[in-house]
């Protein structure tokens, strides 16, 4: 493919990609960019299309539709949590801190409330069937035996959590 090929055959897929994507409502850059790699492609694989000019629109037309279809049967992730300008390193330094406080002070309580609120705290993320099995309860229990441990871990805490913010 020579320099004065490209050259001639720019400002036609330039137009070409433009109108493509008014009407995916992608960018007309990304779709240029992405028929001059096909044709890349299509050179190591065939050689030069035996005509060019058509060969772009063509090609301009199929990835537009191929992109306009992704974007159908596409959906972004609802649940990504959104980046707080606020939560800098120090807010993140803290919440870590306060983290392994909470976790310290459940390994303090009884051992039926330790037990309970540790597996509450799992990263297995258990179900209460899963937890009043593991603890030998009935699943009826696990709910007023949770309020009842995250009473004692309040009253645990609220000391330290004063103490903390007296501090700083």
């Amino acid at each position: 493919m020579t320099p004065e090929l490209v050259t001639a055959l720019r400002p036609l897929l330039a137009a070409e990609a433009h109108a493509e994507a008014a009407a995916t409502g992608t960018d007309p850059g990304d779709l240029e960019q992405t028929v001059w790699l096909r044709l890349v492609e299509h050179l190591d694989a065939a050689g030069l299309p035996r005509d060019p000019p058509r060969w772009l629109r063509d090609t301009a037309h199929t990835e537009a539709r191929r992109t306009r279809h992704t974007t159908l049967i596409e959906r972004p992730y609802a649940t990504e949590p959104v980046a707080d300008p606020a939560d800098g390193p120090e807010r993140l330094a803290l919440a870590a801190d306060h983290r392994a406080a909470v976790r310290e002070t459940v390994r303090l309580l009884p051992a039926r409330c330790a037990r309970l609120l540790g597996a509450l705290l799992s990263p297995d993320d258990l179900t209460y069937r899963q937890i009043a099995g593991e603890l030998g309860i009935s699943q009826g229990a696990v709910g007023p035996e949770r309020s009842r441990c995250l009473g004692c871990l309040r009253r645990m805490l609220t000391p330290e959590v004063a103490a903390r913010l007296a501090r700083g």
